[in-house]
C-alpha cells in the first residue's frame, strides 16, 4: 500500500485548503491515507445527486426487490450484466475475463458493474455491512486484476471506462461512510479514478460513446478537484459536450442516431454533467444554448411518444422508452406544463396545443387523434443516415390505437453473437416500407407536403431508395380515425416492387379477394389493412419477427403487396387503408376519383370506413390537401 499511497499523493494538489494534515503526513503514507479519508468524510464543498445525508432516511425505502436479488447474488459472485441473459457465477476467485455467451455485450457490461449499484442501494436500504465490505473486496480485486493493457481490452474499452467514471461517483457517495471503507480502499479507488480520467481525456470516441466517456471524466474531475489534473479533465470534457450537443442534436431536437432509445440515453448523458456542474457552481461552462438544446430533445419525446407513455422502437431501440418518467423530471426543470400533462396522463399541466408534429431536420412525423391513452397515433420515419444504430427503413411507421401497439417496428434483436440475426433485423424488407427486388434502400429523404388540419392531416415524403427509383409515401389521417397510404415507386428502374407490412404478434386473417389482412385480437383494438385491388398486384405472406428486448425475438404476421414494374413503366402505385378499430370489423370502400397517373403528384380518393365517408386528396404542385 505504501507505493500506491505515494503514487496517489503525487497526483494530488496537497496545497489545497483542507489537505494540510495530509501534506504534513506525506512522509508517513499510512498516516497520510488515514488523514485523506478523514478529509473526504468531512468535506462539504462538493455536491453530488446522491446526498450522503440521505442515508439514514433511506433505510427500508431505497431499494426494490430486484435490487436486493441482484445484490445478494453479487455477494456470491453471481453477476448479471446484459439483462437479457441469466446471471452467471464468475468463480470464487472472480474471473473478470469470463464470457458465458457468444455476445461481446455480456463481457463489456460485466465491466460496467451495474450489479455494484444494486449492492449500494441494498446497503442504504438495509444498513447491512456485508454489502459494503463485499464491494470493497470486489473493487480492489478488479483494480488488481485489470491493469490497462492490451490483455485487458474488454475491461478498458473507452465506453466502459466512461460509464464507470460516472457510476463510481455514486458508489463512492453511498459507501464512503461505511466503517469498512478503509484508507487502503480509498487509495485504490482514487488511483483507479485518476487512471480512468487520464485515459478518457486522451481522446473521446465520436457520437454517443464519447458522451459517456466525457461524462465519466467530468464526474471524476468535479468530484475530486484535489487531483492536480482535475481542471484540465473537467475543461476538456465540458468542451467536448458543448461541441457534441451541436453536432449530435439537430435543430428539431432529435439526436442523429435516429432511434428514440439512444435519443433518451443522450438526454441523460448530456444532462448529467450539466446538472452536476450546476450543483457545484460551474454551470457557466455550458451556456444557455446547451440548456435550449436539452429542452428541444425533451420536446421530441413529447411529440413522438405513444399515448400510453411508451415509444416507437425505430432502429436500435430494444424496448420502449418510458416517456412519462423522463418528462416528469424535465417538466420541472424547464417549467413546461405541456411536458407535465403528458407525464401525468392529463392529470396535471396543460394539454399540448397540437396533435400533429413534423420534425423536418430528422425526418420524424407524428399524427394522433388526441392525448388520452385511447388515442390513435401513427409515427413515421423518413430521415437522414446512415448511422450504426439506425436501419435502412425510410418510410416505415408504427401504429398505436386504444392501448395497443398494432404495428410495431421490428426492433434491434442483438448487436453481437448472432451476425445472421443482426443482419436480418437490419433489412429494409422487414419494415413497413417499400423495396425493389427485396434489396436494402438508401437514405435520401425529402419532405414534399405537410398539411395538418382539423379533419385531415396530410404528409407526403420521398426517399431516393434505389438508383433510378424513388419511393413516395403519402399518409392521410382522415377525421382522426383511420389512415390512407399512397405509395408510389417512381423512376425507370424495373423489378419486383414490394410494399411490406408487419403486425403485432397475433393471429392474422387474410382475405385475398379484397385484398386485406387484419389482426384478430379477441379483446381491445385491432387493425385492418386493405389495399385497392389491382390486376397486377399480388398479396403474399412473409417471414415476420419482432424484438421487444435485447437478444430476444418472436414471430409475428408479415406480408407484402407486390407489383412487377418494367423499366418502361414510369411509376407504379399502391393505395392502402390502415384502419384501427374495436369490436366488429368495419365495412370499407376505397376508389380512385378519375384516372390520376401514378407519380403525377395529384390524387383524389373516395373512402368509406364504417359510418365515415369522405373524398380526400392532395396536390403536390400547388401544395394543397382537401377533404370533402
Amino acid at each position: 500500500m505504501e507505493d500506491s499511497t505515494n503514487t496517489l499523493l503525487k497526483r494530488l494538489d496537497l496545497n489545497r485548503p483542507g489537505l494540510e494534515k495530509v501534506k504534513a503526513s506525506a512522509d508517513n503514507p499510512a498516516k497520510a491515507a488515514k488523514e485523506l479519508l478523514a478529509y473526504y468524510r468531512a468535506r462539504k464543498s462538493v455536491k453530488h445527486p446522491v446526498n450522503r445525508a440521505d442515508r439514514k432516511k433511506s433505510r427500508s425505502k431505497y431499494a426494490i426487490a430486484r435490487d436486493i436479488k441482484i445484490a445478494n447474488d453479487a455477494l456470491k459472485h453471481v453477476f448479471i450484466t446484459q439483462s437479457s441473459y441469466p446471471p452467471h457465477f464468475v468463480g470464487k476467485d472472480i474471473d473478470w475475463s469470463t464470457n458465458p455467451v457468444p455476445d461481446h455485450e455480456w463481457i463489456w457490461q460485466l465491466h460496467r458493474m451495474y450489479f455494484w449499484d444494486a449492492m449500494a442501494r441494498a446497503y442504504w436500504h438495509t444498513g447491512d455491512e456485508k454489502y459494503a465490505s463485499e464491494w470493497f473486496a470486489q473493487l480492489q480485486d478488479w483494480v488488481h486484476k485489470n491493469p490497462r493493457d492490451d490483455k485487458h481490452k474488454f475491461a478498458w474499452r473507452r465506453i466502459e471506462a466512461g460509464i464507470r467514471g460516472h457510476a463510481w461517483m455514486g458508489l463512492y457517495q453511498r459507501f464512503l461512510d461505511s466503517p469498512s471503507f478503509t484508507p487502503e480502499v480509498l487509495v485504490a479507488f482514487l488511483n483507479s479514478c485518476h487512471d480512468h480520467a487520464s485515459f478518457l481525456v486522451e481522446r473521446f470516441t465520436p457520437e454517443n460513446h464519447g458522451l459517456m466517456e466525457a461524462e465519466g471524466a467530468a464526474f471524476i474531475a468535479i468530484m475530486f478537484p484535489e487531483f492536480k489534473d482535475a481542471k484540465k479533465w473537467r475543461d476538456k470534457s465540458i468542451r467536448h459536450l458543448n461541441a457534441e450537443i451541436k453536432k449530435q442534436v439537430r435543430p428539431d431536437g432529435h439526436q442523429v442516431e435516429q432511434t428514440l432509445g439512444y435519443h433518451a440515453g443522450c438526454i441523460r448523458w448530456f444532462a448529467q454533467t450539466w446538472e452536476l456542474a450546476k450543483m457545484n457552481g460551474l454551470e457557466k461552462a455550458f451556456g444557455s444554448e446547451y440548456a435550449n438544446r436539452l429542452e428541444k430533445m425533451c420536446e421530441v419525446l413529447m411529440k413522438l411518444g405513444l399515448p400510453d407513455g411508451s415509444s416507437a422502437q425505430f432502429g436500435d431501440t430494444t424496448s420502449p422508452v418510458r416517456v412519462r418518467s423522463v418528462l416528469t423530471k424535465w417538466a420541472g426543470v424547464f417549467g413546461r406544463r405541456d411536458f407535465l400533462y403528458v407525464a401525468t396522463a392529463g392529470k396535471e399541466g396543460t394539454k399540448p396545443k397540437q396533435t400533429a408534429y413534423a420534425l423536418t431536420d430528422s425526418g420524424f412525423y407524428s399524427m394522433r387523434s388526441g392525448w388520452d391513452e385511447k388515442a390513435v397515433c401513427l409515427i413515421l420515419k423518413c430521415g437522414p443516415g446512415p448511422f450504426w444504430h439506425c436501419q435502412p427503413d425510410n418510410g416505415t411507421f408504427e401504429l398505436y390505437a386504444a392501448g395497443r401497439r398494432l404495428m410495431p417496428d421490428s426492433g434491434t434483436y442483438i448487436y453481437h453473437g448472432d451476425p445472421a440475426g443482426r443482419k436480418w433485423f437490419k433489412q429494409t424488407r422487414v419494415h413497413q416500407t417499400l423495396t425493389l427486388d427485396g434489396k436494402n434502400s438508401d437514405y435520401k429523404p425529402a419532405l414534399r407536403l405537410w398539411k395538418p388540419g382539423k379533419n385531415l392531416d396530410v404528409l407526403v415524403v420521398e426517399n431516393g431508395s434505389y438508383k433510378n427509383l424513388t419511393h413516395r409515401r403519402a399518409v392521410l389521417f382522415v377525421k382522426k380515425k383511420f389512415f390512407v397510404l399512397v405509395d408510389e415507386a417512381i423512376g425507370k428502374a424495373g423489378g419486383d416492387v414490394d410494399l411490406h407490412f408487419q403486425l403485432a404478434p397475433s393471429q392474422a386473417v387474410f382475405d385475398r379477394a379484397l385484398p386485406s389482412v387484419r389482426t384478430d385480437f379477441k379483446k381491445g383494438s385491432n387493425v385492418l389493412i386493405r389495399s385497392l385491388a389491382q390486376k397486377a398486384m399480388v398479396l403474399r405472406k412473409e417471414n415476420g419477427q419482432v424484438s421487444f428486448k435485447y437478444g430476444q425475438k418472436q414471430p409475428r404476421p408479415a406480408f407484402r403487396f407486390r407489383i412487377n414494374k418494367t423499366s418502361g413503366t414510369p411509376a407504379v402505385r399502391f393505395v392502402t387503408l390502415v384502419v384501427p378499430y374495436e369490436g366488429k370489423v368495419p365495412e370499407t370502400k376505397i376508389s380512385l376519383v378519375g384516372s390520376p397517373a401514378p407519380g403525377a403528384g395529384r390524387i383524389e380518393l373516395d373512402v368509406t370506413v364504417g359510418a365515415v365517408t369522405a373524398r380526400i386528396g392532395y396536390d403536390l404542385k400547388n401544395k394543397k390537401a382537401w377533404i370533402r
